[in-house]
């Protein structure tokens, strides 16, 4: 191996793989429960347990394999939004402006 280099031939191809990989799931409309997984950031054994409590949109077309839809998985992902302080400030000043002290 050349002392000048920095990686590897193995570990360049490991990441260029992953690359591939990650570039595949962003691309792709429908996603097999791995590609899930690493699509949200979470287990197989997490999105399996979501699956079994009908909890994220899913699919079994054979009744075995599972296969999630992209959009379907951004849309569950944004469902627990949580509201900033700034934003929650906001209403506060607008429900006492609204009000008008009134009692």
């Amino acid at each position: 191996m050349d002392n000048n280099r920095l990686f590897t031939d193995e570990q360049l191809n490991a990441f260029a793989s992953q690359v591939a990989s990650r570039v595949a799931i962003n691309t792709k409309d429908v996603l097999t429960s791995d590609e899930a997984a690493v699509y949200l950031g979470v287990s197989k054994s997490f999105l399996y347990k979501l699956t079994m409590r009908k909890e994220i949109p899913h699919y079994k077309p054979n009744g075995k394999l599972c296969f999630f839809e992209r959009l379907e998985l951004n849309r569950w992902a944004e469902q627990g939004r949580c509201t900033t302080t700034t934003e929650l400030q906001d209403k506060a000043m607008a429900y006492t402006q609204k009000k008008g002290g009134k009692r």
